[in-house]
């Protein structure tokens, strides 16, 4: 039986050309700046947000955490949706690591507007936590940020003396979506981090990327979490090839999801958001079933799916075809979800 993994767009492999680029990669030692490939990666992803500076960190978690470390450390405050991935999967670390305090905030789909912080700034009181960062993340749930609600976010921000952090794992489906440059969208941020390891299909690696002097700080904080890497130019032509050949086709990972998305629609069984397919991912329900028991059963077809809360998520991805999506769309419509 054929499976088919739509758990994450974290399960790819690197494609044969990737291997090729890594295998032949020219290095040095990190540790010392020295390796020229992960140079090049870290100017590449410096122009591509529009930041002064870009630094590799092996994920995206090291890559927020090192952003909230800086930007706002032990007694500071951080707010941020309550959905975010900052709270829901990167294990309480800018608590118990970086000391911050995170202020959760409860929006619709985890898209923050200005108006959703009025009141939530503390400064002052030497009693209170000072606020010091707002976190955002882009897409959220496979959704867009509004660009009106960053630039909103921003003036905010600068209102209050606040920086900005956004968690852009998927800032490039982004992109692609929505026709914003990764540029634009960074432009109302101080920092961004964006994964390699997800819809551009490298095997490791996120980029934080701001000013000179905040990457200088960030550089002390990746190697004191233990992130000091020697030759990191393997990892880092992996990533340079992503960003040379799996921009664009992140476009066939998003007509795959809506593809998929229509054919739960109309199998009768399943509750879709319709609305938050505007990427690769899918959210649904079957109202008659426990959560785990719909996984169990789209396992039994092939079909391997992950949970978020008490919803079933699908994320296309680098290794499904067309030809992929076609046949779970058969198995989708030819399946009976009933006790």
């Amino acid at each position: 039986m054929r499976v088919f993994d739509l758990r994450s767009d974290t399960i790819t492999k690197p494609t044969k050309g990737m291997r090729e680029a890594m295998a032949g990669a020219e290095v040095g030692d990190d540790v010392y700046r020295e390796d020229p490939t992960m140079t090049a990666l870290e100017n590449r992803a410096a122009a591509l947000t529009g930041k002064e500076r870009a630094l590799f960190v092996s994920s995206g978690c090291m890559g927020n955490l090192i952003a909230l470390f800086v930007q706002a450390g032990r007694g500071k405050e951080v707010l941020t949706a309550s959905s975010s991935h900052i709270i829901g999967h990167e294990i309480g670390s800018m608590a118990a690591i970086a000391g911050t305090l995170p202020i959760t905030i409860d929006v619709p789909r985890g898209i923050l507007s200005a108006h959703d912080l009025e009141g939530r700034v503390k400064g002052g009181a030497y009693d209170a936590a000072t606020t010091a960062v707002i976190a955002v993340e882009n897409t959220i749930g496979g959704v867009c940020y509004p660009i009106e609600n960053l630039k909103g976010i921003r003036s905010f921000a600068d209102a209050h003396h606040l920086n900005v952090h956004m968690d852009g794992a998927r800032i490039f489906n982004a992109q692609v979506a929505t026709g914003i440059p990764v540029k634009e969208w960074a432009s109302w941020a101080d920092t961004i981090t964006f994964c390699l390891s997800k819809g551009l299909g490298a095997p490791i690696g996120s980029l934080l990327c701001g000013s000179e002097v905040f990457i200088r700080e960030a550089l002390t904080v990746r190697k004191m979490l233990g992130g000091g890497m020697r030759q990191t130019g393997i990892l880092a032509a992996a990533g340079l090839y992503a960003l040379d050949h799996h921009i664009e086709r992140l476009a066939d990972d998003h007509r795959h999801a809506r593809m998929i998305a229509e054919s739960l629609e109309r199998s009768g069984w399943a509750q879709v958001d319709m609305e938050g397919v505007e990427t690769n991912i899918i959210f649904f329900t079957v109202p008659t079933m426990e959560t785990q028991e719909v996984l169990d059963r789209l396992k039994a077809v092939g079909i391997l799916a992950n949970t978020e809360g008490s919803v079933v998520r699908l994320v296309t991805n680098l290794d499904i075809s067309l030809d992929d999506t076609l046949a779970i769309c058969a198995l989708i419509e030819g399946m009976e979800m009933t006790r």
